[in-house]
């Protein structure tokens, strides 16, 4: 009888600590109150693991939170060779007319509900951990801001494929940093998305290939 009681006094602390730390934890059981935007590609929670995959004829799918100011976002992530992927911070639902800045490769108007903004990338190419300028300047953020030198040979490597890769994300104020697998992969200033939402990308793939997957697990956020 003591010991069950102690087990349940143990339980309820950590409970406590896991409720009272300020983490926000995401995608134990389910979607939550996360939105598919964009595109048709699926998502489900499987054991603790949110497991995005790809429908072919679709564009790039998102599943959205927020939006979020300044915050510090972890999770881990793995994803088919063949498939690369991201995940938003800071980012903005299309409204109808909607147009990329002046100077940027899509100068059309992005279709009503399309997420774009920063995105730090998720692939086995060497670009993991960068900011990609999703749908709207259609470039790197380290090419933007001047900021290349972060890009050194071992942010290049951190990414391991076919394995489970850890990333640390932190943006505050117009202070964007990433981490992978505790490497410093980006490290700019723009203040130019001050809030927005946070999108778990499933890209688009080419036609009569796939299904292809992109799983993460250990999803939480601290606001700032």
């Amino acid at each position: 009888m003591k010991s069950r009681l102690f087990f349940t006094l143990l339980t309820t602390l950590a409970l406590s600590t896991h409720a009272e730390d300020g983490w926000q934890y995401w995608f134990q059981k389910d979607l939550g109150d996360a939105q598919i935007v964009s595109g048709t590609a699926t998502y489900k929670v499987e054991n603790g693991v949110l497991i995005g995959t790809t429908t072919e004829g679709s564009p790039n799918t998102f599943l959205v939170k927020g939006p979020f100011k300044d915050f510090e976002l972890q999770f881990e992530v793995k994803v088919d060779d063949e498939l690369n992927s991201g995940v938003q911070v800071r980012s903005h639902l299309a409204k109808e007319g909607d147009t990329a800045p002046e100077g940027s490769k899509n100068a059309k108007p992005l279709p009503a509900g399309r997420l774009y903004g920063p995105q730090c990338e998720i692939a086995i190419n060497g670009t993991a951990g960068d900011f990609y300028d999703e749908a709207r300047r259609g470039t790197w953020w380290s090419i933007l801001t001047q900021t290349e030198a972060v890009r050194t040979d071992a942010a290049k490597a951190a990414f391991k494929k076919g394995e489970w890769n850890h990333y640390r994300i932190v943006v505050q104020g117009d202070h964007y940093q990433s981490f992978v697998n505790g490497v410093k992969t980006a490290d700019f200033k723009q203040p130019g998305d001050p809030e927005g939402h946070i999108g778990f990308q499933v890209h688009g793939i080419k036609a009569g290939s796939g299904p292809y997957t992109v799983c993460w697990k250990n999803v939480k956020l601290k606001t700032l």
